[in-house]
């Protein structure tokens, strides 16, 4: 998969993975990972599915309905692409933490709901449920933020509190920060983002 990875204080210390939004690619969240946390290693990956040259991280039957073959096919993928990278640049795969947005968020959230032990901890920025009805892994330990919009026409209020609830029910430790905005990424999210790390002394 198509990449940048950074190495920051310590491989040892967190890699922040980086998943974009629709077409987005690997560039755009790295202002946000300096905002999270400057000193940890950056693996900022762009999404290998095309909707019309926009890259994705899965495909979709419309807007908001996924192909839910494609999203496993392609979290399976991610979930090896992360083995893969560990090996090769030496970072600590158990430590990983996802910071997703939109679509990237998604395939964040998916990994959550697919493979025990896939992601340390991470930061939601306005996703939706990837899937319904599937039993989750066992997601003890594992914090979670999530951030949405009241007023998000593509995450709706209540799609949010349905991730926070399965989420919880399967033992991970989540938060939601909530705005009066739309699907935009803003900077007082950015700022929540940084606090809810430091104060999980992540």
């Amino acid at each position: 998969m198509k990449h940048i990875f950074k190495e920051g204080k310590s491989l040892q210390g967190p890699t922040l993975l980086l998943l974009h939004g629709t077409g987005g690619t690997e560039n755009d969240l790295l202002p946000l990972a300096n905002i999270i946390d400057p000193d940890a290693n950056i693996l900022s990956v762009r999404g290998s599915v095309s909707e019309n040259g926009m890259p994705r991280f899965f495909k979709r039957l419309a807007e908001g309905v996924f192909d839910e073959e494609d999203l496993v096919l392609r979290t399976q993928e991610l979930h090896e692409f992360l083995d893969e990278s560990a090996e090769e640049y030496g970072f600590d795969r158990n430590y990983v933490i996802a910071v997703g947005y939109s679509n990237g968020a998604n395939i964040a959230g998916s990994l959550l709901f697919h493979y025990q032990d896939a992601l340390n901890a991470a930061v939601l920025h306005h996703p939706m449920v990837p899937r319904r009805g599937i039993e989750l892994p066992d997601l003890a330990g594992v914090k979670v933020l999530i951030t949405a919009g009241r007023n998000d026409p593509l995450c709706t209020e209540q799609e949010s509190l349905d991730l926070e609830e399965v989420l919880k029910e399967n033992g991970a430790d989540v938060e939601v920060h909530w705005e009066n905005n739309g699907h935009q990424l803003t900077q007082t999210e950015a700022e929540a983002a940084k606090e809810w790390y430091h104060n999980k002394n992540i």
